[in-house]
């Protein structure tokens, strides 16, 4: 059922960016009188799932979920149908329409990428309102679960304070400017400290597999005793805060089960904080190192308790756009600053690009719509900022060529977009197996 729920938002969102995207060449193409003969959602090779010829299109579904496409006549595409380009060219055929024409055209597609994903924020904005966490209000730092981040210095408890020229103003902001760190500066006992980061840090990250990099801290919050167990005649109550371990600090789980690994079997003194007070406890460590005890998932209570604090806003519509775009132009910037560092071979980052099933792990095995709606427009985002790339089997390629053909007043001969498309084509197609193959190793050998 799980991999049903997963599987589903995927292709949920997938289908609704392609076919909005492919919407965005198909549109102007009509306002501009110029023949669309195929619109597919998905890749329609040797045979269709689906299709109906309304008008002069040819509506249909493929069966190889590679993407989408508008097959416009007059337009060497990724079809490679250059037969009808052998024939004197028709009023209604793309190379028949002015060159503002095609290139608004073909930066339809891009441009509703874009438009979607502010409208997703904005809207995102509107209905969920915008929950971060304060960080100048996290008590005791941060937990380190990277291996790669404990070996360049950081280490838990540490509080983040800037990246590179970044202040952090809320808990998002670490994991948003984490990818293009080259310095940090946290506070650790008191003290400020620098940490360099390596040249390729983001390879070295993605030849490490972390499980996590910079996470909240969980503290230990009791909530219960676990059925059975040994302690369960102890005097604790729900919300007790553990403070310490024979005297010894001790509120976070990550410094609390090496403690407790190393005190199997034995009875230890507990100190607990509760409504203020402090309280002492004799507890069992059972012979694996538990104590059989129940603790507090509640975020609220982590709140409550003064580990963290919650920043919750709500907007009206009209804030709700400027935030939400706002936060699209974030993304947009966070984006291009990982594609070029994507294409700069010294910082390893391009170990790290996935294929599909890296498109696939993004998505949880729960449904939860805030979620779905985020990834989606992180997802068209992404869409939009590929497609610009001058590659010529992408949009981006033939926007090059029309942009050449504006301000020189030549336009590229049939053959020479004939020739381009093809060597644009391997080039995508080698991008492809790249990073699927990526996705693959990762597999086998992760």
């Amino acid at each position: 059922m799980e991999f049903v729920i997963k599987i589903s938002q995927f292709l949920l969102s997938l289908s609704l960016l392609i076919v909005l995207h492919e919407l965005g060449h198909f549109i102007p193409a009509k306002l501009f009188k110029t023949r669309v003969e195929k619109f597919y959602l998905f890749f329609d090779v040797k045979y269709s799932l689906f299709k109906k010829k309304i008008g002069d299109t040819v509506y249909g579904i493929g069966w190889l979920p590679l993407g989408g496409y508008v097959k416009i006549s007059g337009m060497i595409d990724e079809s490679m149908d250059t037969e009808q380009m052998k024939h004197e060219p028709q009023p209604w055929e793309f190379r028949s329409k002015p060159s503002w024409q095609r290139l608004i055209i073909m930066l339809g597609g891009v441009t509703v990428n874009f438009i979607l994903a502010a409208v997703i924020y904005i809207f995102m904005t509107f209905s969920y309102g915008v929950i971060d966490i304060d960080a100048s209000s996290v008590n005791g730092g941060y937990e380190i679960k990277s291996s790669l981040l404990n070996e360049i210095g950081l280490q838990n408890g540490d509080k983040v304070i800037s990246i590179n020229d970044y202040n952090i103003v809320n808990f998002s902001d670490i994991r948003r400017y984490l990818i293009e760190a080259k310095t940090m500066t946290i506070v650790r006992d008191g003290s400020p400290k620098t940490i360099e980061f390596p040249t390729d840090f983001l390879g070295q990250l993605s030849a490490s597999k972390p499980k996590g990099l910079i996470e909240l801290r969980n503290p230990f919050i009791f909530s219960g005793f676990q059925q059975g167990s040994i302690n369960s005649s102890a005097d604790l109550q729900s919300g007790d805060i553990l403070v310490s371990i024979k005297n010894q600090p001790a509120q976070f789980m990550d410094e609390i089960n090496p403690i407790l690994k190393s005190l199997k079997g034995q009875t230890v003194s507990f100190t607990f904080k509760r409504n203020g007070d402090l309280l002492t406890q004799d507890l069992v460590v059972n012979s694996e190192g538990y104590l059989g005890i129940l603790l507090s998932q509640s975020i609220q209570d982590f709140t409550n308790a003064g580990f963290y604090e919650i920043v919750k806003k709500e907007y009206d519509f009209g804030d709700s756009i400027s935030v939400g775009i706002n936060r699209f132009g974030l993304e947009m910037s966070s984006y291009w600053s990982q594609l070029k560092l994507i294409f700069s071979p010294s910082t390893g980052a391009y170990k790290g690009v996935g294929g599909f099933k890296a498109i696939f792990d993004i998505f949880p095995d729960t449904w939860n719509w805030e979620g779905f709606w985020a990834r989606t427009a992180l997802l068209s985002i992404m869409l939009g900022v590929l497609n610009l790339l001058p590659i010529p089997a992408l949009d981006g390629g033939h926007v090059m060529f029309l942009v050449y053909e504006m301000i020189s007043g030549r336009k590229p001969s049939d053959k020479f977009m004939e020739y381009a498309q093809t060597v644009g084509f391997f080039l995508l197609i080698s991008l492809i197996i790249f990073a699927n193959g990526n996705d693959i190793y990762k597999v086998l050998f992760g």
